[in-house]
């Protein structure tokens, strides 16, 4: 355990070592946005990094002020932009105002406003991640003007070289199956079609006995020799099927009459029996696949649901769902606490992630996409999962590239860098 332990240490020691030579930078102004304003200066417009009176980003050019909010109390995340002219509120419905946001991996999302009270607001809300590359442009009274900035949250880069040093690996969304399954709990037994009791075929004295429980035993072998009371004659008792004794009745010396000499099991395929209980058994049917598995998740099997009993045992109230397994190596011992996985049904999605992916981010269940060497959070609706995968009925694109393997590397170096979500 202490080997163990330090393995892992020495782990998240080279994989921080590389990401502090590694620094996690915020991406540049993308190319080819460069701007003119309504007198002809050259170059980005200037932004004022201070805060507005309603706490939004405040862009300044010439006499002209913007107010950015992204409002989020109450209803879906919106723009709200307040105008001013040289410090003091204007009419919004004398600004013509659009907004473009770029997002990694090349989408935009195009905003045009109205007049609402004294805000302009958008026509649309804005969705996760809030992260992009803003372009605002307006006009007022006849001259335009445009800024631009950058809001990035749950975003990160790693070189190609440091993700792959780490061990993080990439998958691609798309569809899967997703199993709808019930998890039942049961026990295997002897398959009764298999047991055979061995009898003396005439009352008599036992004079050999020559297996004790736990033998194997091969059909046709003699298991005892028996002295009959009428002919004094000795004949043999045979083995009717192969299998193990796991029941000794007599030993020699003892007189037998209808009493079993030797009970044996063929344990070359066994039974299963699962126990569902009553809100359960509308889900169930004879056919669904089952899978089975020992406690300790060692051993596993797949067989059919090939019986389902008529009525529930007073004790535990539960029913019993049969299913039998093949069992030539002797796996699956009687008396063995097992549990049993049945497919219900299995759903075809167009649209999966790997729940070795998923993480948190704020309150929202999230996979990292991959664009080259950027990183950034993807917020997901979910569906059904399976404990394998889950569907993913929006937040994502099909085809996305996103992080599988050791995806808490990216959480823990987003929040490292503290990419927050702050408007």
């Amino acid at each position: 355990m202490r080997v163990l332990l330090q393995s892992i240490i020495t782990v998240l020691i080279i994989a921080l070592g590389y990401f502090a030579a590694q620094y996690i930078q915020q991406l540049e102004p993308a190319a080819g946005m460069q701007m003119q304003d309504a007198h002809g200066a050259g170059g980005m417009a200037g932004v004022d990094a201070d805060k507005g009176p309603h706490g939004g980003k405040l862009l300044t050019q010439g006499g002209l002020q913007l107010e950015i909010t992204l409002y989020e109390q109450g209803v879906p995340p919106e723009f709200h932009a307040y105008p001013y002219l040289n410090g003091k509120a204007i009419n919004p419905g004398e600004v013509d105002l659009t907004i473009t946001l770029l997002r990694l991996g090349g989408k935009t999302d195009n905003f045009s406003f109205v007049p609402r009270g004294d805000y302009l607001l958008g026509d649309q809300p804005v969705t996760e991640p809030h992260s992009f590359d803003v372009r605002v442009r307006a006009n007022y009274l006849g001259s335009d003007y445009e800024w631009q900035y950058q809001q990035y949250e749950g975003r990160t880069r790693i070189l190609e070289e440091t993700a792959a040093a780490v061990g993080i690996e990439v998958g691609t969304a798309g569809p899967a199956q997703i199993k709808d399954t019930l998890t039942l709990q049961g026990r295997v037994e002897y398959d009764a079609q298999r047991l055979r009791k061995v009898m003396a075929r005439f009352p008599g004295v036992v004079r050999m006995a020559s297996k004790n429980i736990g033998d194997r035993v091969q059909a046709g072998e003699v298991l005892a020799q028996v002295e009959s009371n009428d002919s004094l004659q000795t004949y043999g008792v045979h083995a009717p099927i192969s299998g193990i004794v796991i029941e000794q009745q007599v030993a020699a010396g003892e007189t037998v009459t209808d009493t079993p000499l030797y009970v044996i099991a063929n344990t070359d395929r066994v039974r299963v029996d699962l126990a569902a209980f009553r809100r359960d058994l509308p889900r169930l049917q004879r056919g669904q696949s089952v899978e089975v598995f020992s406690l300790d998740g060692e051993a596993r099997a797949t067989g059919k649901i090939d019986y389902l009993a008529p009525v529930s045992t007073a004790a535990s109230q539960s029913t019993a769902v049969r299913i039998h397994l093949d069992n030539p190596e002797g796996i699956w011992r009687p008396g063995m606490a097992i549990k049993g996985v049945v497919t219900i049904r299995i759903l075809e999605t167009p649209l999966a992630v790997h729940n070795d992916a998923l993480q948190k981010f704020r309150d929202f269940d999230v996979v990292y996409a991959r664009h080259g060497d950027i990183y950034e959070v993807r917020m997901l609706q979910l569906g059904m999962s399976d404990g394998n995968y889950t569907e993913v009925l929006g937040g994502l694109d099909p085809g996305t590239e996103y992080v599988v393997k050791n995806s808490y590397l990216i959480k823990a170096d987003i929040e490292k860098s503290g990419a927050s979500h702050d408007h």
